[in-house]
């Protein structure tokens, strides 16, 4: 349903230029929900921006529902207007001088060809019902929730039928609770149309939570791209491990390599663990060993792990703990049930799952 090939896009800056986009390649197959994520300025909002026509790149070509409205090497640019997408901002750009209905009559009126008033109200009414909205109809914008204006944004960007919705950082100007609220109503709603649908965030848990494809992005590059779980599970680069949730790293040495296994002796410790390795190692490369929190058992007596440690900090989250543990001179973050009760300064014994472990070499 979308192709994008090739995507740059450079802005002028005071001290010369700065490229924002350095190639993007990607697909969303019908019906498909792609997510872009990275931290502010790594191109995601540019990316989208360009595939709604709100932009217009440097270099590349973009297609959406096998039209292609953008090819910068035939001199092609269609209009945002021209281009068969519903889109919604961060901001709600609900126009406060009209109500509801007329918020989201707007698209439909402005629309070639026309269509009759019949049409308008019907498609308007179900848009609002598919948003939980339509006893909402007649009430003016000011005198809505931001939960409440966010639903009449996305009932907006549905109301033409597009084939493509793009939604950027839609559900950050929401408080926590009613973030995740709206997170589950918005993957109800994408479930029930159908509607192919490119998002943009920087928050992780939004991407894997709702998203078939997670592409990661930093400096204008898409550095990975997968499932969640497998973005999560087994990162490509220290990039996507660190932004991808938290991550610990341990520096080792390999004492023995084969078969897809490393036996790793660990600096800090001087513990050996066997783990699989996606890449190449001979005895004696140095590496880093990644693991996941959650990938860590925490004991407060010695018969439960390998690894001596020390409390640096405990975090009490409600349902869980997060533990900072001193293994020498780095800091490990664990999660703990609440029941377990430490103290800072108290020694703490950790046991890895070394089949949850990722290696890169070291630096």
């Amino acid at each position: 349903m979308l192709t994008v090939r090739g995507l740059t896009k450079s802005y002028a800056t005071a001290d010369g230029s700065f490229q924002a986009l350095k190639g993007i390649d990607f697909e969303i197959p019908a019906g498909g929900f792609y997510t872009l994520l990275g931290e502010s300025g790594c191109g995601k909002s540019t990316t989208l921006r360009c595939v709604a026509g709100l932009e217009e790149p440097d270099g590349g070509s973009i297609s959406i529902g096998g039209e292609v409205v953008t090819d910068t090497a035939r001199g092609l640019h269609a209009p945002a207007f021209e281009r068969d997408i519903g889109l919604v901002f961060q901001s709600y750009a609900i126009w406060p001088h009209m109500d509801v209905f007329a918020n989201v009559a707007y698209p439909l009126k402005v629309a070639r060809p026309r269509l009759g008033a019949p049409e308008i109200k019907a498609r308007v009414l179900e848009a609002l019902r598919l948003v939980g909205m339509e006893d909402f109809a007649g009430r003016q914008a000011t005198k809505l929730s931001g939960g409440q204006q966010q639903r009449v944004a996305f009932a907006r960007a549905l109301v033409r039928r597009p084939k493509l919705l793009l939604l950027d950082e839609p559900l950050s100007n929401l408080d926590a609770k009613l973030r995740e609220q709206m997170r589950f109503e918005l993957q109800e709603l994408i479930r029930r149309t159908g509607v192919t649908t490119l998002y943009v965030t920087h928050d992780q848990s939004e991407a894997l939570a709702m998203s078939d494809t997670v592409a990661v992005m930093s400096a204008g590059r898409i550095v990975q791209s997968g499932a969640p779980r497998e973005v999560y599970g087994q990162p490509d680069n220290r990039t996507v491990a660190h932004f991808l949730g938290s991550a610990n790293f341990l520096r080792g040495r390999v004492i023995e390599a084969g078969d897809g296994l490393a036996t790793v002796v660990l600096a800090e410790g001087a513990v050996e663990i066997r783990v699989p390795s996606r890449v190449a190692l001979s005895a004696g490369a140095a590496v880093d060993v990644i693991f996941r929190p959650e990938d860590v058992t925490t004991h407060l007596d010695p018969a439960g792990g390998a690894i001596e440690c020390s409390v640096e900090r405990v975090v009490f989250q409600g349902g869980m703990s997060e533990y900072q543990l001193r293994l020498g001179s780095t800091l490990l973050r664990t999660v703990v049930h609440p029941s377990v009760s430490a103290q800072p300064g108290d020694r703490a014994w950790i046991a890895i799952r070394p089949e949850r472990c990722i290696l890169f070499a070291a630096g």
